[in-house]
């Protein structure tokens, strides 16, 4: 199957040339430190997320009902969507020097989200915005002033990517650009 490169792609390829190389090794540092702990951390990003933003947890058949954050924290479901958010990460972080994988990634994750579970774009924007806030605070000696920037380019690369998987898809529920 060969893909004709669009207006979308180039867009899209543009945005993660927006990542220097020495910000893609800053990231990669980064992430290799957090990803020891994956399960761990994919939990505390989504019970935050879910704690903050409760109105995501109704895309959670599994888990929409649960108020404390212990439960959630003890949640096989949630756990396990942990693993799957971070996994979905690492494969963008691994590949940042191939902005061929990185698009594919983001628009299976994208285009799934919104067709398969109906989920606001706006919610990745949310998600990774609380990601770089967990990475922050657990890795808060690691996480300097270029290393947020480096991670600030990344969480607008996943945002707009996906974000534009989600137009491709014919997506047209935009509630809102800014959270």
């Amino acid at each position: 199957m060969e893909k004709v490169q669009g207006e979308n792609d180039m867009e899209r390829w543009e945005r993660l040339e927006d990542i220097t190389e020495s910000e893609r090794g800053v990231i990669k540092e980064t992430w290799a430190r957090v990803y020891t702990n994956c399960e761990d951390v994919g939990v505390s990003i989504l019970i935050r997320f879910f704690v903050n933003f409760p109105s995501a947890k109704q895309h959670f058949s599994q888990f929409k009902h649960m108020e404390d954050p212990l439960e959630m924290e003890g949640s096989m479901q949630l756990r396990k969507h942990a693993r799957r958010v971070m996994g979905a990460v690492n494969s963008v972080v691994e590949n940042l020097g191939d902005p061929e994988k990185v698009t594919t990634v983001l628009s299976i994750v994208g285009k799934s989200h919104a067709l398969k579970h109906k989920v606001e774009p706006v919610y990745f924007k949310i998600l990774t915005g609380v990601m770089l806030e967990v990475i922050a605070e657990e890795y808060a000696k690691d996480f300097t002033p270029d290393v947020q920037l480096a991670w600030n380019k990344l969480r607008s690369l996943i945002y707009s990517q996906v974000q534009s998987a989600y137009k491709e898809v014919g997506w047209t529920q935009y509630p809102s650009n800014s959270v």
